[in-house]
Order: structure tokens, then C-alpha cells, then sequence
């Protein structure tokens, strides 16, 4: 069975679809779908049947007031990795993350710069219903996801440092609004009947100061969660109470190799099907650190950062675990690499260009 690879390109309006050769990593490019609106990111249903395409604006991270944005649904065919449309639902807000719930019932969604959370139906055939419920979350929400379990959700929100803040001094307040960034992981309840969200007891934990955590990725095999820190360059480590679905941190390390003193933003964070090592892409050092995991505590140790593309946005393990991709929002190129099966670390094979501000990849094979 092929393997597919789908690309957001958000600069050109469209999403790329590609063939990847499991075997020799080479790609072929089978067509594009064109989306209005910056596609921007991407979630696949637990059966591999459609997959979800959110649209954050024309650029993403600082919209304009008011600009809206979109979720789309698109069936999968698996003779081709061609992509048909199933339903868009416009928005008011442009969402900055989605996941589908792991029975693949609703769409969950992050909103960056409005501080809101949102679930939505999913149909039988994969289309996108109405919302069931809007959150307001406190500002700089960046991810939502359940857990394996699907009885809890974490939505993790950025940090507004002040070297943040200084950066983004100079823009008009007319023109954008500055996310307030509570620097906390918001802890949920979730009902997978009704889709619904209730805050749990505590409701959230507070990162470490100017932390951000952004993204997460949960262990395989232990009930330990991963999380990267945007601001402060790092992941921390959570143990999960999978019974009460609260978290308690006890490791953070830093993305960065000793002695780097430059401008840094981590991204996304990825782990390997086998639970072994992370994968964690720094902006502005333009890298990707490599983690190996404790197999007994799930406790990381940076094993080496690797050059790749300026200001990687996104990266994919295939799903056999054998190749990683990345995509670099700033070069408009995405690059390749081969994953050392004993040390996790990343030999780098081939750059492709892609597009104008391409912002995610994902890569999957039929269930």
C-alpha cells in the first residue's frame, strides 16, 4: 500500500499531494487541490477515510481583525491520494490548530490570537456540522487534542514575553490584535458522546515562566506527555494521572545546543511510533533537536540538532518511522531525512521546493 504525503501551502492557496516510495523515500507529486484562504494545517480521522484542512487567514500568525478563516473536510481516495470535497464551514475566527478526537466524532480546533477553543460535528461520511461549543480559554491558545482515552483534552497557550511583546511594538493596534498569552495548559474533561468540554479539577497548570508551551505529543507506551515551549526554546515532561486526566511536570530541557545565544521559537513536536525519540523543529536556529526517551521514566536527552530549513514549521515521520520531512515556512522548501534507527538521530537525503510559505506536512497509508 503507497504512502501519501500532504503539503499546506499557504502562500498559493492550495495543498500538494504526493506519493512517497516507502522504501526509497523518493516522492512524486500526484496533483494539488486548491483552498482559498492560506491552508494552513491538517488532521486525518482515526480510519484514514477524510481528511480536516483548516484555513488561519492568508498568512496565519498575526491576522488581520476580523479576517475569518475555515475548516474543510476532503475524502481520501486510495487508489490516487487524490483529495475530493466533502463540506467547508466558514468561520469567523481563523483556527491556528485542529485534531479529530480519537473516535473521530469532532473536530476540535485552537484560536491563536482570539483565546478560543471549539468542537464541531463530524458526520458519518466526514462532513463538518455545526459547532457543538465555543470556549473562551484566556489567550494564545495553540493546540487542543485528547487522549488516548478520549475522556480528557489539553489546550496549551503560548506565553507573552516581553521580548515578544517588543517585537510586535511597532505594528498597528488597528490593524492586529496582540495575544495575551497566559502561559498555561488548560486541563479538560471531554465527552465523547456529546463532544462537549468541562474544565477540570485543577483547570490548569502553569508552565514554567515564559515557558509557552505550544504543541504536544503523547508518550505510546507510558502516560507521559511532551510538550514544546515556544518562547523558552524547550520541551517540559508530564506525568499523566490517566485516572483524574492532570498533569504534573518533572523534566524540562532545552532544544538548543549549549551556548547558542540567538532568537529562538520552537514549533510542533513529534514522537516515534515506538515511543523512543522526539523530534522538536527551532526557528530561528533552524534546526530540529533530537531526543532520545528513557524507556523506564520517558525522560529526554537531547541526542543532536540538525540544520534544515529556515524557520521549520512542521515536520512528519512516514509512517513506518523510517524518514522524516520538514517543512521550512521561510525557504519554501521541504527537506528529507533518513531516521537512524539506533539513535534516533536524522541523515539529511533531499530538499524539494514546494511553495510559497508552505506551513505543514502529513504523511499517512490506509488502515
Amino acid at each position: 500500500m503507497p504512502h501519501y504525503m500532504y503539503v499546506a501551502i499557504a502562500g498559493e492557496d492550495k495543498i500538494l499531494a504526493f506519493v512517497l516510495n516507502p522504501e526509497t523515500r523518493k516522492i512524486e507529486l500526484q496533483s494539488q487541490v486548491i483552498i482559498p484562504g492560506g491552508p494552513a494545517m491538517m488532521a486525518i480521522d482515526p480510519d484514514h477515510r477524510f481528511l480536516c484542512i483548516g484555513c488561519y487567514a492568508k498568512y496565519g500568525l498575526l491576522k488581520a481583525k476580523g479576517g475569518g478563516g475555515a475548516v474543510s473536510s476532503y475524502q481520501i481516495d486510495w487508489k490516487t491520494g487524490g483529495l475530493f470535497p466533502i463540506n467547508t464551514i466558514p468561520l469567523e475566527f481563523g483556527p491556528c490548530y485542529i485534531a479529530l478526537d480519537r473516535k473521530g466524532r469532532f473536530l476540535l480546533s485552537a484560536y491563536y490570537d482570539t483565546g478560543k477553543l471549539a468542537i464541531h460535528n463530524i458526520g458519518k461520511n466526514g462532513e463538518i456540522g455545526t459547532a457543538v461549543q465555543w470556549l473562551d480559554s484566556g489567550g494564545g491558545a495553540h493546540s487542543i487534542q485528547t487522549d488516548p482515552s478520549n475522556k480528557f483534552a489539553f489546550a496549551p497557550h503560548i506565553a507573552l514575553t516581553e521580548e515578544k511583546k517588543d517585537r510586535w511594538a511597532h505594528l498597528s493596534p488597528a490593524k492586529y490584535i496582540l495575544p495575551h498569552g497566559s502561559n498555561t495548559i488548560l486541563q479538560f474533561k471531554f465527552d465523547e458522546i456529546t463532544g462537549q468540554l468541562t474544565l477540570n479539577s485543577p483547570a490548569k497548570v502553569l508552565a514554567e515562566k515564559d515557558a509557552g508551551p505550544r504543541h504536544f505529543c503523547f508518550h505510546p507506551k507510558m502516560d507521559i506527555l511532551y510538550f514544546s515551549n515556544e518562547e523558552g526554546s524547550s520541551v517540559t515532561v508530564y506525568r499523566f494521572n490517566s485516572s483524574t486526566g492532570t498533569l504534573s511536570a518533572f523534566q524540562i530541557i532545552s532544544t538548543l545546543p549549549e551556548g547558542y545565544k540567538g532568537e529562538n521559537e520552537c514549533s510542533t513536536i513529534r514522537i516515534s511510533n515506538s515511543g523512543r525519540f522526539v523530534y522538536v523543529p527551532n526557528r530561528g536556529h533552524d534546526s530540529i533537536a533530537c531526543f532520545a526517551t528513557d524507556t523506564a521514566t520517558g525522560q529526554l536527552t537531547l541526542v543532536k540538532t540538525i540544520p534544515t530549513e529556515e524557520s521549520p514549521r512542521e515536520l512528519s515521520l512516514d509512517p513506518d518511522n523510517k524518514f522524516l520531512f520538514v517543512v521550512g515556512s521561510k525557504s519554501g522548501r521541504m527537506a528529507s531525512y533518513r531516521v537512524i534507527e539506533d539513535t534516533g538521530e536524522l541523515l539529511p537525503l533531499e530538499t524539494y521546493d514546494v511553495g510559497k510559505k508552505p506551513m505543514y506536512v502529513l504523511i499517512t497509508k490506509s488502515s
